[in-house]
Protein backbone atom coordinates (compact mmCIF):
# COMPACT_ATOMS: atom_id res chain seq x y z
CA UNK A 1 0.00 0.00 0.00
CA UNK A 2 1.44 3.86 -1.10
CA UNK A 3 0.06 7.15 -1.68
CA UNK A 4 0.25 7.68 -4.90
CA UNK A 5 0.02 11.38 -5.67
CA UNK A 6 -1.61 14.54 -3.42
CA UNK A 7 -3.47 17.55 -4.50
CA UNK A 8 -3.83 20.34 -1.78
CA UNK A 9 -5.84 22.97 -2.04
CA UNK A 10 -5.76 26.07 0.81
CA UNK A 11 -4.59 23.52 3.01
CA UNK A 12 -2.04 25.96 5.47
CA UNK A 13 0.68 27.41 3.59
CA UNK A 14 -0.36 25.61 0.30
CA UNK A 15 -3.01 27.54 -1.95
CA UNK A 16 -2.37 24.98 -4.56
CA UNK A 17 0.22 22.22 -4.94
CA UNK A 18 0.18 18.61 -6.31
CA UNK A 19 2.60 16.00 -5.83
CA UNK A 20 3.62 12.42 -7.28
CA UNK A 21 5.57 10.04 -5.24
CA UNK A 22 7.25 6.94 -4.91
CA UNK A 23 5.89 3.87 -3.60
CA UNK A 24 9.35 3.53 -1.95
CA UNK A 25 11.03 7.09 0.04
CA UNK A 26 9.86 10.34 -0.54
CA UNK A 27 12.31 13.18 1.24
CA UNK A 28 11.02 16.21 1.30
CA UNK A 29 13.44 19.07 1.98
CA UNK A 30 13.22 22.93 1.87
CA UNK A 31 13.63 25.95 3.93
CA UNK A 32 12.02 25.91 7.54
CA UNK A 33 9.06 27.40 7.41
CA UNK A 34 8.41 26.16 3.85
CA UNK A 35 5.51 23.73 3.75
CA UNK A 36 8.10 20.12 4.69
CA UNK A 37 6.03 19.64 7.68
CA UNK A 38 2.65 20.66 6.10
CA UNK A 39 3.13 18.09 3.73
CA UNK A 40 3.61 15.50 5.90
CA UNK A 41 0.56 16.38 7.75
CA UNK A 42 -1.46 16.45 4.60
CA UNK A 43 -0.40 13.00 4.01
CA UNK A 44 -1.41 11.83 7.41
CA UNK A 45 -5.16 13.87 7.36
CA UNK A 46 -5.71 12.00 4.25
CA UNK A 47 -5.38 9.14 5.89
CA UNK A 48 -6.56 9.34 9.55
CA UNK A 49 -9.37 11.95 8.29
CA UNK A 50 -7.26 14.49 10.72
CA UNK A 51 -4.21 16.36 11.23
CA UNK A 52 -1.53 15.46 13.49
CA UNK A 53 -1.08 19.05 14.56
CA UNK A 54 -3.79 20.42 14.83
CA UNK A 55 -7.14 19.50 16.80
CA UNK A 56 -9.39 22.05 15.52
CA UNK A 57 -10.02 21.09 11.82
CA UNK A 58 -10.57 25.20 10.50
CA UNK A 59 -6.95 25.52 11.60
CA UNK A 60 -5.70 23.55 8.54
CA UNK A 61 -7.57 26.14 6.13
CA UNK A 62 -5.19 28.82 4.61
CA UNK A 63 -6.32 32.27 6.30
CA UNK A 64 -7.20 33.93 3.24
CA UNK A 65 -9.49 31.23 2.28
CA UNK A 66 -12.54 29.64 3.45
CA UNK A 67 -12.67 25.87 2.11
CA UNK A 68 -9.74 23.71 1.58
CA UNK A 69 -9.31 20.31 0.02
CA UNK A 70 -6.92 17.14 0.36
CA UNK A 71 -7.23 15.19 -2.53
CA UNK A 72 -5.07 11.38 -2.91
CA UNK A 73 -4.67 8.40 -4.46
CA UNK A 74 -3.80 5.40 -2.91
CA UNK A 75 -3.01 2.00 -4.41
CA UNK A 76 -3.32 -1.48 -2.35
CA UNK A 77 -2.08 -3.99 -4.80
CA UNK A 78 -3.28 -3.28 -8.24
CA UNK A 79 -6.87 -1.26 -7.19
CA UNK A 80 -6.83 2.79 -6.68
CA UNK A 81 -8.31 4.82 -4.07
CA UNK A 82 -9.60 8.42 -4.37
CA UNK A 83 -9.36 10.09 -0.98
CA UNK A 84 -10.99 13.51 -1.25
CA UNK A 85 -11.72 15.33 2.18
CA UNK A 86 -12.90 19.22 2.16
CA UNK A 87 -13.50 21.40 5.36
CA UNK A 88 -15.24 24.81 4.73
CA UNK A 89 -15.26 27.26 7.90
CA UNK A 90 -18.29 26.55 10.19
CA UNK A 91 -19.56 22.96 8.45
CA UNK A 92 -18.91 19.71 9.11
CA UNK A 93 -15.93 17.90 7.48
CA UNK A 94 -16.69 15.78 3.88
CA UNK A 95 -14.95 13.35 3.37
CA UNK A 96 -15.57 10.65 0.43
CA UNK A 97 -14.26 7.19 -0.83
CA UNK A 98 -14.34 7.25 -4.81
CA UNK A 99 -16.25 10.37 -4.82
CA UNK A 100 -18.94 8.83 -2.44
CA UNK A 101 -19.15 9.93 0.97
CA UNK A 102 -18.53 7.57 4.28
CA UNK A 103 -21.60 6.58 6.36
CA UNK A 104 -19.51 7.42 9.29
CA UNK A 105 -15.65 8.46 9.20
CA UNK A 106 -14.91 6.25 11.84
CA UNK A 107 -15.17 3.48 9.03
CA UNK A 108 -12.18 5.08 7.35
CA UNK A 109 -10.04 5.19 10.24
CA UNK A 110 -6.97 2.05 9.41
CA UNK A 111 -8.16 1.57 6.27
CA UNK A 112 -4.75 3.57 5.40
CA UNK A 113 -2.49 2.81 8.13
CA UNK A 114 0.22 5.77 8.78
CA UNK A 115 3.12 6.14 11.61
CA UNK A 116 4.34 9.35 12.20
CA UNK A 117 7.91 10.26 14.36
CA UNK A 118 7.93 13.96 15.10
CA UNK A 119 10.70 15.85 17.20
CA UNK A 120 8.49 16.54 19.88
CA UNK A 121 7.51 12.45 20.71
CA UNK A 122 9.42 13.17 23.33
CA UNK A 123 6.66 14.64 25.14
CA UNK A 124 4.73 11.25 25.70
CA UNK A 125 6.96 10.95 28.03
CA UNK A 126 7.39 14.68 29.64
CA UNK A 127 3.73 15.43 29.71
CA UNK A 128 0.51 14.21 31.33
CA UNK A 129 -1.48 11.15 30.90
CA UNK A 130 -3.26 12.62 28.61
CA UNK A 131 -0.95 12.59 25.42
CA UNK A 132 0.05 9.32 26.57
CA UNK A 133 -3.61 7.99 26.26
CA UNK A 134 -4.05 9.77 22.82
CA UNK A 135 -1.12 8.01 21.31
CA UNK A 136 -2.28 4.33 22.52
CA UNK A 137 -5.79 5.42 21.73
CA UNK A 138 -4.91 6.64 17.76
CA UNK A 139 -2.58 3.03 17.74
CA UNK A 140 -6.14 1.26 18.73
CA UNK A 141 -8.17 2.94 16.68
CA UNK A 142 -6.64 2.17 13.18
CA UNK A 143 -6.28 -1.11 14.64
CA UNK A 144 -10.24 -1.56 15.59
CA UNK A 145 -12.88 0.11 14.11
CA UNK A 146 -15.03 -1.06 17.13
CA UNK A 147 -12.87 0.31 20.00
CA UNK A 148 -12.90 4.23 17.75
CA UNK A 149 -16.57 3.54 18.01
CA UNK A 150 -16.66 3.31 21.73
CA UNK A 151 -13.88 5.76 22.56
CA UNK A 152 -16.06 8.36 19.93
CA UNK A 153 -19.52 7.36 22.11
CA UNK A 154 -17.22 7.45 25.60
CA UNK A 155 -16.53 11.06 25.02
CA UNK A 156 -20.10 11.97 23.97
CA UNK A 157 -21.37 10.60 26.86
CA UNK A 158 -18.85 11.98 29.10
CA UNK A 159 -19.55 15.50 27.56
CA UNK A 160 -23.02 15.36 28.00
CA UNK A 161 -22.32 13.89 31.65
CA UNK A 162 -20.59 16.95 32.33
CA UNK A 163 -23.23 19.07 31.35
CA UNK A 164 -25.22 17.81 33.66
CA UNK A 165 -23.18 17.52 36.71
CA UNK A 166 -22.28 21.65 35.99
CA UNK A 167 -25.99 22.29 36.02
CA UNK A 168 -26.82 20.32 39.28
CA UNK A 169 -24.32 22.61 41.28
CA UNK A 170 -25.51 25.74 39.75
CA UNK A 171 -29.31 24.65 40.89
CA UNK A 172 -27.95 23.32 44.41
CA UNK A 173 -29.99 19.60 43.25
CA UNK A 174 -29.29 16.23 41.78
CA UNK A 175 -31.80 13.88 39.98
CA UNK A 176 -29.93 10.50 40.36
CA UNK A 177 -32.53 8.72 37.91
CA UNK A 178 -31.26 11.93 35.31
CA UNK A 179 -27.76 11.53 36.19
CA UNK A 180 -28.02 7.50 35.40
CA UNK A 181 -29.19 7.95 32.12
CA UNK A 182 -26.19 9.25 31.12
CA UNK A 183 -23.61 7.24 34.03
CA UNK A 184 -24.80 3.35 33.42
CA UNK A 185 -24.09 3.38 29.75
CA UNK A 186 -21.09 5.43 30.38
CA UNK A 187 -19.68 2.75 32.94
CA UNK A 188 -20.50 -0.29 30.81
CA UNK A 189 -18.09 1.67 27.61
CA UNK A 190 -15.55 2.33 30.49
CA UNK A 191 -15.54 -1.34 31.22
CA UNK A 192 -15.43 -2.55 27.39
CA UNK A 193 -12.50 0.19 26.87
CA UNK A 194 -10.31 -0.89 29.76
CA UNK A 195 -10.64 -4.63 28.69
CA UNK A 196 -9.61 -3.86 24.92
CA UNK A 197 -6.50 -1.40 26.43
CA UNK A 198 -5.41 -3.96 28.94
CA UNK A 199 -5.26 -6.49 25.77
CA UNK A 200 -3.75 -4.34 23.77
CA UNK A 201 -0.99 -3.58 26.36
CA UNK A 202 -0.42 -7.50 26.62
CA UNK A 203 0.00 -7.91 22.64
CA UNK A 204 2.14 -4.38 22.21
CA UNK A 205 4.42 -4.82 25.29
CA UNK A 206 6.76 -7.72 23.63
CA UNK A 207 6.82 -5.94 20.46
CA UNK A 208 8.05 -3.06 22.06
CA UNK A 209 10.45 -4.64 24.10
CA UNK A 210 11.69 -6.11 20.93
CA UNK A 211 12.22 -2.83 19.41
CA UNK A 212 13.72 -1.18 22.33
CA UNK A 213 16.53 -3.55 23.01
CA UNK A 214 17.52 -3.35 19.00
CA UNK A 215 17.87 0.38 19.65
CA UNK A 216 19.20 0.50 23.43
CA UNK A 217 21.63 -2.91 22.17
CA UNK A 218 20.16 -4.57 25.46
CA UNK A 219 21.98 -1.91 27.84
CA UNK A 220 18.69 -1.99 30.00
CA UNK A 221 15.04 -3.02 30.82
CA UNK A 222 11.80 -0.91 29.69
CA UNK A 223 8.61 -1.46 30.75
CA UNK A 224 5.13 -0.01 30.30
CA UNK A 225 2.36 -0.35 33.42
CA UNK A 226 -1.59 0.19 32.42
CA UNK A 227 -2.77 1.95 35.05
CA UNK A 228 -6.53 2.15 35.47
CA UNK A 229 -9.40 3.05 37.86
CA UNK A 230 -11.55 0.26 36.33
CA UNK A 231 -9.13 -2.26 37.25
CA UNK A 232 -10.61 -2.16 40.97
CA UNK A 233 -13.48 -4.93 41.11
CA UNK A 234 -16.00 -2.69 42.90
CA UNK A 235 -15.46 0.02 39.79
CA UNK A 236 -19.41 0.25 39.59
CA UNK A 237 -19.85 0.77 42.70
CA UNK A 238 -17.37 3.13 43.52
CA UNK A 239 -18.38 5.15 40.43
CA UNK A 240 -22.24 5.42 41.95
CA UNK A 241 -20.99 6.76 45.19
CA UNK A 242 -18.93 9.19 43.91
CA UNK A 243 -22.00 11.48 42.71
CA UNK A 244 -21.37 13.99 44.99
CA UNK A 245 -17.76 14.59 44.18
CA UNK A 246 -18.37 14.69 40.61
CA UNK A 247 -21.69 17.37 40.94
CA UNK A 248 -18.73 19.45 43.22
CA UNK A 249 -16.36 19.09 40.64
CA UNK A 250 -18.51 19.75 38.16
CA UNK A 251 -17.23 17.06 36.15
CA UNK A 252 -16.82 12.90 35.80
CA UNK A 253 -13.68 12.87 38.34
CA UNK A 254 -13.63 8.43 37.70
CA UNK A 255 -13.27 6.64 34.75
CA UNK A 256 -11.39 5.78 31.97
CA UNK A 257 -10.63 9.22 30.65
CA UNK A 258 -8.22 9.15 33.55
CA UNK A 259 -6.18 6.24 33.16
CA UNK A 260 -2.28 6.36 32.43
CA UNK A 261 0.37 4.43 30.98
CA UNK A 262 3.38 4.36 33.46
CA UNK A 263 6.86 3.87 31.53
CA UNK A 264 9.02 2.92 33.38
CA UNK A 265 13.71 1.80 32.54
CA UNK A 266 15.06 -0.28 34.88
CA UNK A 267 11.90 -0.18 37.04
CA UNK A 268 12.47 3.66 37.32
CA UNK A 269 10.57 6.33 35.90
CA UNK A 270 11.90 7.52 32.36
CA UNK A 271 10.47 10.93 33.22
CA UNK A 272 12.83 11.17 36.10
CA UNK A 273 15.33 8.73 35.17
CA UNK A 274 16.26 8.26 31.82
CA UNK A 275 18.79 10.09 29.80
CA UNK A 276 17.76 11.93 26.34
CA UNK A 277 19.37 8.98 24.27
CA UNK A 278 16.91 7.07 26.45
CA UNK A 279 13.76 8.81 26.11
CA UNK A 280 14.34 8.81 22.66
CA UNK A 281 14.80 5.06 22.49
CA UNK A 282 11.69 4.64 24.28
CA UNK A 283 9.84 6.78 21.93
CA UNK A 284 11.43 5.37 18.68
CA UNK A 285 10.88 1.31 19.76
CA UNK A 286 6.49 2.73 20.68
CA UNK A 287 6.54 3.85 17.06
CA UNK A 288 8.15 0.99 15.75
CA UNK A 289 5.93 -1.22 17.86
CA UNK A 290 3.13 0.49 16.40
CA UNK A 291 4.31 -0.21 12.97
CA UNK A 292 4.46 -3.61 13.43
CA UNK A 293 1.20 -4.13 15.20
CA UNK A 294 -0.48 -2.36 12.22
CA UNK A 295 1.24 -4.36 9.92
CA UNK A 296 0.18 -7.40 10.91
CA UNK A 297 -3.48 -6.93 11.71
CA UNK A 298 -3.87 -4.78 8.32
CA UNK A 299 -1.71 -6.95 6.20
CA UNK A 300 -0.32 -4.29 4.54
CA UNK A 301 3.39 -1.96 5.26
CA UNK A 302 1.63 1.17 7.11
CA UNK A 303 3.16 4.65 5.84
CA UNK A 304 5.88 5.98 8.09
CA UNK A 305 6.25 9.66 8.32
CA UNK A 306 9.36 10.93 9.37
CA UNK A 307 9.75 14.62 10.64
CA UNK A 308 12.58 15.88 11.04
CA UNK A 309 14.18 13.40 12.84
CA UNK A 310 17.83 13.62 11.45
CA UNK A 311 18.27 16.82 13.86
CA UNK A 312 16.70 15.03 17.21
CA UNK A 313 18.44 11.44 16.45
CA UNK A 314 22.42 10.70 17.45
CA UNK A 315 23.99 8.73 14.31
CA UNK A 316 23.71 5.42 15.87
CA UNK A 317 20.08 5.60 15.99
CA UNK A 318 19.91 6.99 12.66
CA UNK A 319 21.64 3.83 11.42
CA UNK A 320 19.37 1.60 12.65
CA UNK A 321 16.94 3.74 11.05
CA UNK A 322 18.63 3.62 7.80
CA UNK A 323 19.10 -0.13 8.35
CA UNK A 324 15.64 -0.84 8.79
CA UNK A 325 14.78 0.89 5.39
CA UNK A 326 17.25 -0.51 3.58
CA UNK A 327 16.17 -4.10 4.40
CA UNK A 328 12.72 -3.23 3.20
CA UNK A 329 11.03 -2.93 6.72
CA UNK A 330 9.13 -0.64 6.02
CA UNK A 331 7.06 0.42 2.83
CA UNK A 332 6.48 3.98 2.05
CA UNK A 333 8.38 6.47 3.92
CA UNK A 334 8.54 10.44 3.71
CA UNK A 335 11.57 12.13 5.47
CA UNK A 336 11.16 16.26 5.78
CA UNK A 337 14.93 17.87 6.13
CA UNK A 338 15.79 21.20 6.24
CA UNK A 339 19.02 20.14 4.96
CA UNK A 340 18.79 18.72 1.82
CA UNK A 341 22.73 17.75 1.88
CA UNK A 342 22.52 15.89 4.85
CA UNK A 343 19.71 13.42 3.72
CA UNK A 344 21.57 12.89 0.61
CA UNK A 345 24.84 12.10 2.70
CA UNK A 346 22.77 9.73 5.10
CA UNK A 347 20.53 7.83 2.21
CA UNK A 348 23.57 7.44 -0.29
CA UNK A 349 23.90 3.64 0.00
CA UNK A 350 20.02 2.84 0.22
CA UNK A 351 19.04 0.81 -2.74
CA UNK A 352 15.41 1.72 -2.69
CA UNK A 353 13.89 4.23 -4.84
CA UNK A 354 14.29 7.93 -3.89
CA UNK A 355 12.63 10.70 -5.12
CA UNK A 356 13.39 14.42 -3.56
CA UNK A 357 10.60 16.84 -3.00
CA UNK A 358 11.46 20.46 -2.92
CA UNK A 359 9.56 22.81 -1.15
CA UNK A 360 9.57 26.83 -1.92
Amino acid sequence: MFLEKIYLSNFKNYEEANFTFSSQVNCIVGENGSGKTNLLDAVYFLALSKSAIHSQDALNINHDADIMMIDGVFRKGDKKHQITCSIQRGQRKVLLHDKKPYERLADHIGQFPVVLIAPDDTELIKDGSEGRRRFFDGVLSQMDNDYLIDYQHYNKLLDQRNSLLKIFFERNFLDQDLLDTYSDPLVKIAIRIFEQRRNFIEKFLPIFKKHYQILGEGREEVEIIYESEVASGDFVKEFRLNRQTDVKAQRTTKGIHKDDYVFEIDRYPVKKFGSQGQQKSFVMALRLAQFEMLEELREAKPILLLDDIFDKLDDRRIQKLIESIDNQTFGQVFISDARPERTEKILENVKAEINYIRTR
